[in-house]
């Protein structure tokens, strides 16, 4: 999909009628309808007679004129090109070829309005409509997640610290995380899409030199909109930055989630990978490889939606009561913003939703130290029992540094430590190393993010 120039930007005819996108491999189809050209000039037209029937029951514009409007007001795709390759604006093209349909009636058509009147409350029209299917696979992405979690709730794996392993906790604890961040980015995304659900007609440079701020409010209502109760020329773009910024914070939490599953496949980690088909390939090279491509697709478009984002915070300066330097990047960005993080997000329900899991090797994986995770357990059961506590840390330390150095089992080296086992029997000593009691709060935890009545036994 392609962009149309500018209002007042030249042009050429005959471009793309699918709107502006990134390439439709990305593009999931009720998303782009959402950004097609037709629906664009759709939501043109819908500003139009609705201002029409407002000031018609004000007596401002004759009642047949808005009756007509209404009833033959349409347009051709071609046309309007046609016209705007001669007139170089593409308003004044989108009116002329619907006055053309609508006949002598036309001259009330776009009354009292300058073309950001219409273009910008048609694009508050437009993001409504993409925000509702986003805010749809937020919902869905947080049931699988939660399904997930429960699933996994008591399921031991080691939980690492710069990479490094550090004590445990379980793989649904890990997708708890994530579904307690999705919900976070669930109210800041409704919050953005409330926040930019506004419209404007207060004409050319916001002062309603033509119509009163009533016509506004009743305009907007019938659109189900509210009107921005200021504006220049345009809407202020604070409310399309802050849109972008939370769409790049929701991507990046599907970053988030993608780079620890990549992680996790890794054949040296091996606890989750990505779903593998029987007749999937990995590599033209090695038919051994299982890859996590579909990871890796969500890492690298998150960071397109972020870049827009930056594009969104340099579109809120604009010169005196509007320049036009924000247009031509928002027919870019709004759509691409909106269809990747459409197309992220259900790549990573598909992700979750498919995801391979492999407890046994996690629980291999957590005994591989030899009990070396427990240390911040040992030391503070050694203060518990006596032992200073800088005393007890030289001890487990060096226990623990001479394990990792020899590949020892760290288990048995502080067993045979007469130091240790004089506070420590054997029975304490056990109990430090149960990984049960680590885990003791998961349910805790569970009840914390979802609810008592919700999270289960």
């Amino acid at each position: 999909m392609f962009p149309t120039r500018e209002q007042g930007e030249p042009g050429r005819s005959g471009q793309g009628q699918q709107g502006a996108s990134v390439i439709l491999r990305y593009t999931r189809p009720e998303m782009g309808q959402i950004w097609s050209e037709t629906n664009k000039y759709n939501k043109w037209l819908a500003v139009e007679i609705a201002a029409s029937e407002v000031l018609a029951e004000d007596g401002v514009v004759p009642e047949e004129a808005a009756r007509a409007i209404r009833d033959r007001g349409s347009f051709d795709l071609q046309r309007i090109q046609e016209i705007e390759a001669e007139v170089r604006h593409d308003v004044i093209a989108f009116t002329t070829a619907v006055a053309e349909k609508v006949g002598p009636e036309s001259r009330w058509l776009h009354y009292g309005l300058t073309s950001n009147d219409v273009v910008d409350t048609a694009q508050a029209l437009l993001i409504k409509e993409a925000s509702t299917l986003i805010r749809a696979d937020m919902h869905r992405l947080l049931d699988v997640l939660k399904r997930r979690a429960l699933e996994f709730k008591h399921t031991p794996t080691i939980g690492r610290t710069h990479g490094v392993h550090a004590e445990p906790t379980t793989f649904g604890l890990k997708l708890l995380n994530w579904y307690a961040e999705m919900e976070r980015n669930l109210a800041r995304f409704d919050f953005a899409a409330e926040d930019i659900r506004v419209g404007k007609l207060s004409g050319a440079v916001g002062a309603f030199g033509h119509l009163k701020p009533e016509h506004e409010e009743r305009i907007c209502a019938r659109l189900g909109l509210k009107p921005a109760p200021v504006a220049t020329q345009v809407i202020q773009r604070d409310r399309h930055a802050h849109y972008l910024a939370t769409l790049g914070t929701l991507t990046a939490t599907l970053d988030k989630i993608a780079t620890e599953i990549r992680h996790l496949q890794r054949t040296e980690v091996r606890e989750a990978e990505e779903f593998f088909s029987e007749k999937q390939k990995g590599s033209s090279a090695m038919p051994h490889k299982r890859n996590p491509i579909t990871s890796e697709q969500i890492s690298g478009l998150a960071r397109v939606v972020r870049s827009n984002a930056q594009a969104g915070f340099e579109n809120v300066a604009l010169w005196h009561e509007r320049d036009i330097s924000h247009s031509s990047v928002e027919r870019v960005i709004f759509p691409d913003s909106t269809i990747l993080t459409d197309y992220l997000l259900e790549k990573t329900i598909w992700l979750i939703d498919k995801m391979f899991v492999h407890p046994a090797r996690m629980l291999r994986n957590l005994e591989s130290t030899g009990g070396l995770i427990f240390s911040g357990q040992l030391l503070l059961d050694l203060a518990e029992a006596g032992m200073s506590r800088e005393q007890a840390y030289r001890l487990v330390q060096s226990h623990a540094m001479r394990s990792w150095k020899e590949e020892l089992i760290f288990r048995d080296e502080v067993a045979n430590d007469p130091e240790i086992t004089k506070l420590l029997p054997p029975e304490k000593l056990a109990r430090t190393f149960d990984l049960h009691r680590q885990l003791g709060n998961v349910d805790a935890i569970f009840a914390r993010v979802l609810g008592e009545k919700e999270y289960g036994p």
